[in-house]
């Protein structure tokens, strides 16, 4: 007799949150209450219950010195409002993936918008989600019902249909929803929110229960997700049995089967797995083929994540290649650089302080030459590894730090744990360099926590992360942005006609004629790809959300400029900058040119004003008028000369 145990079996990342926030309250001798048992599992529900926790089936049944704790299932958003109306203190261990299904129908139009949720009505899930819901909502559990009901939708409501799931629903069964709803409701948006911790378990029971002739689901009756394995595991195996403890095992059929699955749902306590995998070890203890008892199996994985035996060290001395440390024992034992951390660029003196007592993995004993070497990197990676399937599970955003970018990616240094992230979820665009990443700290979420034998892959995402702070920030943009604000931002792209800028998560163009007061022939004159800038907003489309930005100074309009340091009758030094028929334009100040006419040039008649003036030559000359609405400055030479009485002036012209 084989036994074959899925390793997703039992207590998933939100039962077993939910159950040690119970378990400190209670240590600290608090007073708790949960509104409904706290996981679908009565043993266990009994147990909290003797210790002093009571489920509840109202908040009106709570007293003032209870602290609630809001299951993994979730509530309804009128509940919190309750508790907080009340000043009842709570704890709320909702499931992340929960939480998540909550911000969505949250966040939908009541106008434009009509949710369809895939699960039971009347799971405290399902009745929590409902409760959130900005929109009219309606649910199904199958491909049938959803058959009877998205018609009737479609044909009442010209709404945009948003569709979420339960976290625990039938994949297989969602699969086939979600292949009819994309036949008759094309624009359909479609939230896939079953839990991955879920999906795994599904599809990992229906693995075993494939290869196996006898199959076991452990779990409480009433939990939906363990009702959902059972029918999956009898898909695959017709001699699938539901059990809660180990008492309602049927011994003999246990004893003439071959080839046994086993798996568990995600409110079932591992004592209760243990003891169903005893009592059939102990069925057939004599048969040389019985695998080993759950004891032994935890055991024996123990031993497969570390194979060597794991000691305390206290550092005694650090070299740039290896640190001596004391592990009690008379040989030396020696950290090798590479061995410390698995950061690459971290230097030894950087990682551990003489006198620090640390954790380390012994590799190799040499008893000839009296050494021990030792490892402190695959110590915190074993720690670390745990750690790193909880934080999967829950899709929290972890920080760290990018250590190196490798063929296809970056490397980032997560509590001593090495994570890939692909260039795809790297950087918010493709154009971005993935070596400009390297030493800096970043926020990520894990996407992928697997293990094959002895080869363990974490892979994360930044992307997603940025995209999510992104839409945050644009969220927040557009609540608060209005003509005239000021933001700081930085330029992206530059084009022949204007330069864009991230005011964080909301792009914007400065018009090449707000870059600067003087006439330029390209943005790059004035700013370049990269740089921060300080700019206002000068104009709004909401229909297009297109935002138009001022980015000259007021203060640096030549204009302003000349109307307060150069009033009419000022004497200035002028360069000539371009010459006509009808006289001669000469630049005053940077942006501003004005025209010396002809008959302003000399005390004489001249023909053209060439034959007196060149491009680039400085000459004097007075301001004899300023036309501001125009923008045009009139200049004369002539005015500094001694009368030439020969040759009265000519009317003067202004510049265009």
């Amino acid at each position: 007799m084989s036994i074959k145990k899925a390793d997703s079996a039992g207590f998933c990342f939100g039962v077993n949150r939910a159950i040690n926030i119970v378990n400190e309250l209670l240590e600290k001798g608090i007073k708790v209450a949960t509104l409904g048992p706290i996981i679908h599992n009565m043993e266990m529900v009994h147990e909290l219950e003797e210790r002093g926790c009571t489920p509840v089936k109202a908040v009106d049944e709570l007293t003032d010195d209870t602290t609630l704790v809001i299951r993994s299932h979730g509530v309804e958003k009128s509940v919190i409002d309750s508790l907080v109306k009340r000043g009842i203190n709570f704890e709320d261990a909702t499931c992340p993936f929960v939480k998540k299904i909550h911000k969505i129908v949250s966040n939908t139009n009541p106008e434009n918008d009509v949710v369809l949720i895939a699960g039971n009505k009347n799971h405290p899930e399902v009745c929590g989600i409902i409760g959130h819901c900005a929109s009219d909502c309606y649910t199904f559990n199958n491909e049938e019902e959803l058959d009877d009901l998205l018609p009737n939708i479609l044909k009442e409501n010209n709404k945009q249909v948003q569709i979420v799931a339960q976290t625990t629903f039938d994949t297989q069964e969602w699969k086939k929803c979600v292949k009819k709803i994309k036949k008759l409701c094309t624009n359909a948006k479609i939230f896939d929110t079953i839990c991955n911790a879920t999906q795994v378990r599904q599809t990992e029971a229906s693995q075993i229960a494939a290869e196996s002739d006898f199959m076991v689901v452990i779990g409480d009756r009433h939990s939906s997700n363990t009702g959902k394995l059972f029918d999956i595991c009898k898909r695959q195996c017709e001699n699938t049995v539901l059990i809660e403890t180990a008492a309602e095992l049927d011994l003999n059929k246990v004893s003439v089967a071959e080839s046994i699955g086993v798996t568990a749902g995600a409110s079932t306590p591992a004592r209760i797995i243990k003891e169903v995998l005893d009592t059939m070890s102990e069925v057939k203890s004599g048969e040389t083929n019985l695998e080993p008892s759950f004891e032994e199996m935890l055991e024996e994985s123990l031993k497969n994540f570390n194979t060597n035996e794991r000691v305390m060290g206290t550092v005694l001395s650090i070299a740039p290649n290896e640190v001596q440390v004391d592990v009690g024992r008379k040989q030396t034992g020696f950290i090798p650089a590479s061995e410390l951390s698995n950061d690459p660029n971290a230097r030894p003196e950087d990682v551990v302080k003489v006198g620090d007592v640390i954790e380390l993995l012994i590799m190799k004993t040499n008893d000839q030459e009296g050494t021990i070497m030792l490892s402190k990197r695959r110590v915190d990676a074993q720690k670390g590894w745990e750690e790193l399937k909880e934080k999967a599970e829950s899709q929290e955003v972890l920080s760290g730090k990018v250590t190196e970018a490798v063929k296809g990616g970056v490397i980032v240094l997560y509590n001593g744990s090495r994570i890939f992230i692909p260039a795809s979820q790297a950087t918010a665009t493709r154009e971005e360099s993935l070596e400009d990443l390297v030493g800096q700290d970043v926020d990520f979420r894990l996407i992928e926590v697997s293990q094959n034998g002895r080869r363990r892959r974490a892979i994360g995402s930044i992307r997603s992360v940025l995209k999510e702070q992104r839409a945050a920030q644009r969220e927040e943009f557009w609540k608060t942005c209005e003509v005239g604000k000021r933001y700081k931002g930085v330029v992206k792209s530059l084009t022949s006609y204007g330069a864009f800028v991230d005011l964080g998560g909301v792009f914007g163009m400065i018009h090449i004629s707000e870059l600067s007061w003087t006439h330029i022939k390209h943005p790059s004159e004035v700013v370049n790809v990269g740089d921060t800038v300080e700019v206002y907003v000068k104009d709004i489309n909401e229909e297009t959300k297109k935002i138009s930005l001022g980015f000259k100074n007021a203060d640096e309009n030549p204009w302003e400029i000349l109307k307060n340091q150069y009033p009419v009758g000022t004497v200035v030094k002028a360069t000539i900058v371009g010459l006509t028929s009808f006289g001669a334009f000469a630049n005053i100040i940077p942006g501003i040119d004005g025209l010396i006419h002809i008959s302003q040039i000399a005390n004489k008649r001249i023909e053209k004003p060439a034959d007196v003036l060149s491009v680039g030559e400085t000459v004097e000359a007075k301001i004899t008028a300023i036309d501001f609405d125009k923008k045009r400055v009139s200049l004369s030479m002539r005015a500094l000369l001694p009368e030439d009485e020969q040759a009265p002036a000519k009317s003067e012209e202004a510049a265009e």
